[in-house]
């Protein structure tokens, strides 16, 4: 697999929207932390690793969301804290940062992303007529580059501003042959990409994928003229919640035939603030439902240890999570789990407690909850 650096924007929201500081995360110092806290002893990511848990790389049901992979390692924790204490590892420390460090290195290991068939991608991209003005390593038009010439291959943002910027050529090229406008799904996108990467003529340079701020997001969306369209019902920001950046590119190819125009063209750098703006936070906070929450914090008996009147419970030493000014996200449960889990763990067993598990929607919606009820500064 071609290594992919990652730069991600993790913040908490509340009720009324934003409210923390953006952390960037990128996926080389996750790298590093996923053998520095010795997860690599246990776990490999694409064969590189232990085989103790399961390759994270290769998961049949990979397509996880970032509440998902949460929930995941928090009911995952027991055992892993056992089989650690057996092999004499020392958990290390993994505050929120390096938690998002970690999530952008599973983000770069294409872990939140469908599986991909190599072979359906190469009957795909016959089949939908990509191959008759792309040239795998020739050009066929002149102003379409073969795809050894891709080096997008391993950037999805590119791959986003690529789709977008030649959408109008494309749709000449389709009017000339008299073909179609072709329709793609998110699976049809993700096979061939996984079948042009895996070509031995496909670039082989380091790939590297950058998520700003999207401070400036908002004027581009404005000034390119989207805004005029996607506002009210049509506003994008809660249509892209969840979805990945093969999803994107999907909706973004499957949109440009329905303009009423020629879209504006988009740098990769204004791409990248629009996609900042729009889509990061929105893609790894996860949605979920407050009132759902709610439940989920009731019935795994959160309440027992983290619902005393003070700020912090003085029998269990838990801190007050309801009601406070503290946001959180997936990469904030992760770093609690690894700080404080096995106290955790020691308590419930003294109260008779079993050590709760929760799904991908469970986990989104608890936090939803406790960002609902915490107050914005």
């Amino acid at each position: 697999m071609k290594r992919m650096i990652v730069f991600l924007s993790f913040a908490a929201f509340s009720m009324g929207g934003l409210h923390a500081a953006i952390i960037a995360a990128d996926s080389a110092r996750g790298a590093q932390l996923f053998e520095t806290l010795s997860c690599v002893q246990c776990h490999s990511i694409n064969g590189k690793g232990g085989t103790v848990g399961p390759d994270l790389g290769r998961r049949i049901d990979r397509d996880f969301t970032p509440a998902s992979l949460a929930a995941t390692m928090w009911n995952h924790a027991p055992v892993m804290w056992a089989a650690m204490r057996t092999r004499n590892i020392s958990p290390g420390d993994l505050n929120e940062q390096a938690a998002a460090d970690l999530f952008a290195y599973f983000y770069s290991a294409r872990f939140f992303e469908k599986l991909g068939d190599a072979g359906r991608g190469k009957r795909l991209f016959s089949s939908k007529h990509c191959a008759e003005c792309h040239g795998l390593t020739d050009a066929k038009l002149p102003e379409a580059k073969p795809v050894a010439q891709w080096e997008s291959l391993g950037q999805p943002l590119e791959i986003v501003n690529a789709l977008w910027n030649h959408a109008a050529t494309m749709r000449q090229e389709f009017a000339k042959k008299k073909l179609d406008w072709p329709q793609f799904t998110s699976q049809d996108l993700t096979d061939m990409l996984v079948y042009l990467r895996n070509l031995p003529s496909s670039p082989n340079a380091n790939a590297r994928m950058e998520i700003t701020s999207g401070a400036n997001g908002q004027a581009l969306f404005e000034s390119k003229g989207c805004a005029a369209c996607h506002n009210g019902k049509a506003a994008l920001t809660s249509r892209l919640k969840g979805k990945t950046l093969t999803d994107i590119a999907v909706a973004m190819w499957e949109h440009e035939p329905r303009m009423p125009a020629a879209p504006a063209p988009l740098s990769l750098a204004e791409m990248r603030e629009i996609v900042s703006y729009l889509w990061a936070d929105q893609f790894f906070q996860d949605a979920g439902n407050p009132a759902a929450g709610a439940r989920v914090f009731a019935a795994k008996r959160c309440a027992t240890c983290h619902n005393d009147a003070s700020h912090n419970n003085a029998s269990t030493g838990a801190p007050k999570l309801a009601g406070t000014d503290r946001s959180f996200s997936a990469a904030t449960i992760v770093s609690v789990l690894w700080h404080h889990g096995p106290q955790m763990l020691d308590q419930m067993k003294a109260k008779g407690i079993a050590w709760p598990r929760f799904g991908g929607s469970d986990m989104a919606n608890l936090i939803a909850y406790l960002n609902g009820q915490n107050k914005v500064k």
